[in-house]
């Protein structure tokens, strides 16, 4: 369980000296301080040093007896792991740490980079896929990745075999960028330990939020997507199960309100089933380069125009996953744990229960919110 803090108003500031940038790390690789918990910590107490010096106290009012905070030596082993490997830590507010990640609630105070940082903040666009890729979504994968370099864009993918393997090479030349479930010099799997190297000696960067070595846990690679997602403007799928990891990078692009794309594949192919249902729920259609470029190239031309406002009338056509995402977001931004009623949500949303209804059922299965007796709901919190 992380140790629960209250709210400040204390700005977070990068730090600006070694010795904050010791003790960020620090703070986030102590017992029990999550993401989350890293930054209520910063913003009570205003700096990392001070969140370290009250850490035991604040462990032993919630409980946890005999609490010790991350040892001095641990921090100094990574430090000196990150300086054999010329790994560099990018902190949050630091001039290279990608801005797009800056918008997620859950964005990882520190990445561990290794090549060229200043890739991070070119506009990107995530590829990903099917590590049992068929030749055909190879060939695709290298098309898109290929093309899409060529029109100035960083591709971004997982470095797992298949599809993210294309990617990455097809996108050698132009600029790549590898998002590891590990430590930022754990080359998993090995048969890509060339590729890692190529792509940072061409100009790319390999990056974690992971500790120096550690070994990559299937429990690491959600968290992995997120960071693939939250760094692109769009993501693309090409092949992927009805169930697997391409599907939960696409989902969590849905909530981090970036752009999905999928390429179709035939009903009767196992590895396009999880693309074929993305268009079906609404994801853009990608047949060629040129489908992309055509999305992404209003995006471009408008960096600094608002999103755009979720239409709450009745839709004249089928709605797109950004459209979804937006309106669950809205529905979710309105309710806390205390229940309210069904009817009065649809009135403050300013939108039709013919709208909202079916956003309420999926929220409810996804384990988002609760529906009670009588029309009442609330948020889980």
């Amino acid at each position: 369980m992380a140790l629960e803090q209250n709210s400040s108003t204390h700005p977070l500031l990068p730090p600006t000296t070694e010795d904050q940038r010791f003790d960020w790390l620090r703070l986030l690789r102590s017992r029990r301080v999550g993401i989350s918990t890293f930054y209520r910590l910063m913003h009570d107490h205003g700096s990392a040093a001070a969140a370290l010096a009250q850490l035991p106290d604040i462990a032993r009012a919630a409980g946890v007896e005999n609490y010790q905070i991350c040892p001095e030596g641990v921090v100094k082993a990574e430090l000196k792991a990150a300086r054999a490997m010329n790994a560099t830590l990018i902190c949050r507010g630091d001039p290279a740490y990608p801005a797009a990640l800056s918008d997620l609630d859950d964005a990882p105070p520190m990445l561990w980079a290794i090549g060229a940082t200043d890739i991070l903040t070119k506009p990107q666009i995530a590829l990903v896929g099917a590590r049992n890729a068929s030749s055909l979504g190879g060939r695709m994968a290298r098309a898109l990745a290929s093309g899409l370099g060529e029109a100035g864009f960083i591709v971004t993918s997982g470095m797992a075999r298949g599809i993210d393997t294309s990617a990455h090479l097809a996108a050698l030349k132009t600029g790549t960028i590898a998002l590891l479930g590990g430590g930022v010099d754990v080359l998993y799997p090995s048969e890509n330990t060339k590729l890692a190297e190529d792509i940072v000696a061409q100009g790319g960067a390999r990056i974690s939020e992971q500790p120096m070595g550690l070994q990559p846990q299937a429990r690491h690679f959600p968290a992995r997507n997120r960071i693939i997602s939250g760094m692109a403007q769009a993501v693309i799928v090409v092949e992927a199960a009805a169930r697997s990891g391409s599907l939960i990078t696409a989902r969590t692009a849905l909530d981090q309100g970036r752009e999905v794309m999928a390429v179709p594949g035939h009903p009767f192919d196992a590895r396009a089933s999880g693309c074929n249902m993305l268009l079906r729920d609404g994801a853009r259609l990608v047949r060629n380069v040129d489908d992309v470029i055509e999305v992404l190239t209003p995006m471009m031309k408008a960096p600094d125009e608002a999103p755009r406002e979720l239409p709450l009338e009745a839709p004249t056509g089928p709605r797109s996953l950004a459209e979804v995402a937006r309106l669950h977001q809205s529905i979710l931004d309105r309710l806390g744990p205390s229940l309210i009623g069904e009817d009065q949500l649809i009135r403050d949303l300013g939108a039709t229960s013919k709208i909202v209804s079916p956003a309420l059922t999926d929220l409810e299965l996804d384990g988002r919110i609760n529906r009670q007796p009588g029309g009442l709901i609330s948020r889980v919190s």
